[in-house]
């Protein structure tokens, strides 16, 4: 049972009313410029955008760090979108790539660490939240319409991965954001409440609850949480293809950055509790009249999340299925993430 606790708690890895002329005033916009040189992102930054340090706080009093992207070519009332995730990664990895992209578009963008990770605030360090996790993308919503170069009526979020979740999530309660996007979703509360396919039995889920509250006392004792197994460390031949393709991207170059959980650290064991008593999307519904696009690999595990999510959700909707592609190929991958659909998608929905 401990390795089965032991593996839940790794798949956490698995996967950030004024008028317009008070804006300047209200924003209280912490910046400067970025140092590239100083700086390891996952990506090369367009020549075609400019890129800042920005912080912001949500309403738990959590100061968030993020990267704001900027199209060179300026504009006012300009249309604007809020990015974060995977799970466990950070800003200068998928997010980071994917608002450099829609900066080249158009598009002011912003993608910001998640509370308790990167270069965010939040203690004890490496723990997530459902609740929290959704929050931090409408205080980022907050920022974004507070710029005077943004229309506040023209705001949308993209999620990846686990954030693809928080990103339908926060779309639920937060109406003022138009249009949401999501890549390789994984639904977390789902995921871990209930195994991937279902496969948790309600024994099995019993008996966890029960070692991680007794995991509690340690950790109350000790007076910090116990950290569990670093992320993709020994994966050997027998491991899930999935888990294979996730280490050859945070575990390689090819994504791989020191701050992030998923390349270089852990989440603490009782990390899941939360999300084992938290349904996500019980209202997806309501997000409706408002358009949603779901796009997902043909080969990836967790495409049945998005199918589901398409199938519970009211118009207008989109399930966009990629041929070939699994969970990580819409991490990075240029060539296979489709963002000429994704830059129609919202030039047609923040109107």
């Amino acid at each position: 049972m401990e390795k089965m606790i032991m593996f839940l708690a790794t798949s956490l890895w698995i996967l950030g009313a004024c008028n317009q002329d008070q804006k300047t005033e209200v924003q209280k916009l912490k910046s400067e410029p970025m140092k590239v040189q100083e700086e390891k992102y996952t990506f090369e930054l367009s020549e075609a955008v400019t890129r800042q340090k920005v912080s912001f706080t949500n309403r738990y009093g959590i100061e968030l760090s993020g990267d704001l992207y900027m199209p060179k070519s300026g504009g006012d009332s300009l249309p604007a979108l809020a990015i974060s995730g995977p799970f466990g990664a950070v800003k200068e990895q998928s997010s980071g790539l994917y608002a450099n992209q829609m900066a080249t578009l158009g598009f002011v963008a912003l993608a910001f660490d998640p509370s308790y990770t990167g270069e965010s605030g939040g203690e004890p360090r490496h723990i997530a939240s459902p609740d929290i996790n959704t929050e931090d993308f409408s205080a980022a919503i907050d920022f974004l319409g507070l710029l005077e170069n943004v229309n506040r009526d023209k705001l949308g979020i993209i999620g990846i991965c686990g954030f693809g979740g928080f990103a339908l999530n926060a779309t639920v309660v937060d109406k003022r954001v138009k249009a949401v996007a999501t890549t390789s979703m994984y639904d977390m509360c789902r995921v871990n409440t209930e195994g991937y396919f279902e496969s948790t039995t309600p024994a099995q889920r019993t008996q966890m609850l029960e070692e991680l509250s007794r995991q509690r006392w340690e950790d109350a004792e000790n007076g910090t949480p116990k950290m569990g197994p670093k992320s993709l460390e020994g994966i050997g031949d027998d491991a899930p293809q999935f888990v294979k393709e996730y280490a050859d991207y945070y575990k390689t170059d090819r994504g791989f950055h020191e701050r992030s959980l998923n390349s270089n650290g852990s989440w603490t064991v009782t990390n899941v509790l939360p999300f084992m008593n938290a349904p996500l999307l019980t209202y997806i519904k309501e997000i409706s009249p408002r358009p949603m696009l779901l796009i997902a690999g043909e080969e990836a595990h967790s495409r049945y999340f998005s199918e589901d999510v398409y199938k519970k959700a009211s118009e207008p909707k989109e399930l966009m299925i990629i041929p070939g592609a699994v969970h990580t190929d819409l991490y990075d991958k240029t060539d296979v993430i489709p963002f000429q659909k994704i830059e129609t998608f919202f030039t047609e929905n923040l109107k």
